[in-house]
């Protein structure tokens, strides 16, 4: 690794203008962004995503990292933008996500725990918020809070099933009010989306105080502003509102800022790194979380909506193995069958979107020439532009014909444009993704989802955008549902106001917000060996 000094000043950044943390780490002043606003022409966003996950993996991280360096090492300025990893899955069970092989974000220890303490300060945010909504109610309750209807829940950045459903405040009355509480991952918390869609320190406090917590016993909304919150909270999170800088093992310049997944978030890194990004280089390689029906739809219908960002291009990375899985099945037909998924994927980006993806082909040693040879044909077939990716093992050199593809694509005119209209209805908006982007037949709304809605709309916030909360591994809201599936229905349990973030969580199917561990969870196979190095991660 080269000190983290050497990366900034390949950027132009001048020493008042960032913070070390160490000598492999920095953060950047967010204040510069404001300076570059109108001096510096805009680099070009190149978004990575995927198939939908499966256990056979995909390398969406490690593509995006090796598609940065080979981008770079064609003389272009670039950086790479990426979120930071949650200790949740971590020592849950997809362990770490800094890539893999020769293409890795570094020090990859530090990035995967505790970095430079975005996560940490988020969470305590979050907590002290709740601990005013419960000291007010305690001190008398000015505010008249229903303590039925405190919709802030808790905090903890590890998986931890107890914790999802708890009562509060038993015991003594100088306890508190017993009520019914919970936690939430941190990065599933609503200040996590609003630090990573805020492009300010102004815009954050802004945002922060408009964050509905409660409702009243006259069922009017309380805010975090209505319990005078907000400047506290701004103040725990001034140095994490700070892009992150680290490099790659080939020293391309890498923000890794915010980190809410996609499915139960928004799922993309935040907007004041990137627009950064893009202001200090001439492009931005940046992922979204899980498969494109998740991860890319939010970067596009939340993040580019709200940063009036247009992409350049698309890249959606597959593995052979992976696909077979979505065929379920190891041979060539399960090969073919699985490709299913993949072109639903790019029918989206394409029709949907208007955007021209790459297929990235992730390759493994495991696959076979005819293997590859079959997944090419079908790229050919349906007129894809594809490349096999071999990152991993080779770093940039692997990636070469992926870049020089991928800056072709970005010369051309994009015709990007949005899933849904902000003046839909909500119902419409989900019917819409429902059928355009997951290919569901219907949506049915439980009755606590349209009451729910009912009341967001009689607020005011039916014009904004969705957030659809949903399993990863499957277009629709079943895990066990394959492939491309159709007919199916999509259920919407509950629909959640974001007023803060700006958004409307739409929770579907059986998905949590705190997830749980696994029966062999990753921590199991994590320590320290003799020589002090950390092992397992």
């Amino acid at each position: 690794m080269k000190n983290i000094n050497d990366i900034a000043i390949k950027l132009g950044i001048t020493e008042d203008e960032y913070s070390v943390y160490g000598k492999y780490k920095a953060k950047i002043d967010n204040g510069i962004l404001e300076k570059l606003e109108f001096s510096k022409e805009n680099g070009k966003v190149i978004l990575v995503t995927a198939i939908n996950p499966t256990p056979k993996g995909e390398g969406k991280t490690t593509t995006t990292i090796g598609l940065g360096d080979a981008i770079n090492s064609l003389g272009k300025r670039t950086i790479i933008c990426l979120r930071e990893p949650s200790l949740g899955p971590v020592f849950g069970m997809k362990g770490g996500a800094t890539g893999g092989g020769l293409a890795q974000v570094v020090p990859m220890e530090d990035i995967n725990l505790h970095f430079t303490g975005d996560i940490h300060a988020v969470g305590t945010a979050n907590n002290l918020l709740a601990a005013m909504i419960d000291n007010h109610i305690f001190q008398g309750n000015r505010l008249n809070i229903d303590v039925r209807r405190v919709v802030w829940r808790r905090t903890i950045d590890i998986n931890d099933r107890q914790l999802r459903s708890i009562v509060t405040g038993i015991g003594s009355k100088v306890n508190g009010m017993p009520r019914e509480d919970g936690f939430d991952l941190t990065v599933a918390s609503e200040i996590m989306a609003v630090l990573c869609l805020s492009s300010s320190l102004e815009e954050l406090k802004s945002n922060l105080s408009k964050m509905v917590v409660a409702y009243t016993y006259e069922g009017e909304p309380v805010t975090c502003k209505d319990l005078n919150a907000e400047g506290a909270i701004v103040v725990l999170l001034k140095d994490a509102f700070n892009p992150n800088l680290v490099q790659t093992l080939e020293h391309t310049p890498a923000f890794i800022h915010g980190g809410p997944f996609a499915n139960i978030a928004h799922g993309c890194n935040s907007l004041i790194a990137t627009k950064l990004a893009m202001k200090l280089s001439e492009f931005v390689i940046t992922e979204a979380g899980f498969g494109a029906d998740l991860g890319a739809e939010k970067f596009l219908d939340i993040k580019c909506r709200k940063g009036k960002i247009k992409p350049s291009a698309a890249v959606i990375v597959a593995t052979i193995r992976a696909l077979k899985y979505h065929g379920s099945g190891d041979d060539l037909e399960a090969l073919k069958v699985g490709c299913e998924n993949l072109k639903r994927h790019i029918k989206n980006l394409e029709e949907v979107y208007g955007l021209s993806p790459i297929v990235a082909i992730n390759k493994f040693e495991s696959d076979t020439e005819e293997e590859i040879k079959l997944l090419q044909s079908i790229c050919k077939n349906i007129g894809v532009k594809f490349s096999l990716s071999t990152v991993f093992g080779e770093g940039s050199q692997g990636g070469l014909d992926l870049a020089k593809k991928v800056i072709e694509a970005t010369e051309a005119v994009s015709d990007f444009k949005l899933a849904y209209d902000d003046n839909l209805s909500i119902i419409e908006k989900v019917e819409t993704l429902s059928q355009k982007i997951y290919g569901a037949k219907r949506v049915s709304f439980s009755k606590d989802a349209l009451t729910s809605i009912k009341k967001i709309e009689s607020m005011g916030y039916s014009s904004l955008p969705i957030c659809v909360a949903k399993t990863p591994f499957s277009f629709s809201d079943d895990p066990s549902l394959l492939g491309a599936p159709t007919g199916f229905e999509i259920s919407v349990r509950d629909v959640k106001l974001s007023a803060g973030a700006g958004f409307i969580i739409i929770i579907a199917g059986n998905i949590m917000t705190m997830p749980g561990l696994p029966k062999n969870p990753s921590a199991e196979n994590i320590g320290i060996d003799t020589s002090g190095a950390v092992v397992g991660l």
